[in-house]
């Protein structure tokens, strides 16, 4: 079956090739009237317009949405790097500062601190207090 098939449409195939093609002039005249229908009266009347006035209007509320969704995206995004930027600093400053305390509290550093106000390190052990419990 598939074999007729094929020849059958082969043969058409070479039927349809030794016809002569047909040319398709175009009238200028014709071309000319579309166009004065297009200006003149239009493709789209008042009525359609106006039916589709609600639509027109739909679809560019949602444009506007649109554009500003992405404004405001491009903000955050903005903002988000702009607070990036801040903690990484605050926490440079954090660690700076964490450092430098942790090197004035330094036994060294605190005894050169208040050997100006006359106290001096000590040498010896302090001394225990014990308080019997038969005196209270």
């Amino acid at each position: 079956m598939s074999n007729r098939f094929r020849q059958q449409s082969a043969a058409r195939v070479e039927e349809e090739d030794m016809e002569p093609r047909l040319k398709v002039k175009r009238d200028p005249e014709n071309e000319n009237q579309l166009f004065k229908k297009l200006f003149s009266e239009g493709i789209i009347t008042k009525e359609a317009a106006t039916k589709a006035l609600p639509f027109l209007i739909f679809l560019s509320v949602l444009g506007m949405l649109y554009i500003a969704n992405s404004h405001m995206a491009i903000r955050n995004i903005r903002n988000i790097d702009q607070l990036g930027r801040e903690v990484k600093e605050l926490s440079w400053e954090y660690k700076s500062l964490k450092a430098d305390l942790m090197f004035k509290s330094k036994l060294t550093e605190v005894a050169k601190k208040v050997d100006t106000l006359g106290i001096k390190e000590l040498t010896e052990p302090p001394n225990k207090i014990i308080i019997s419990t038969d005196e209270h």
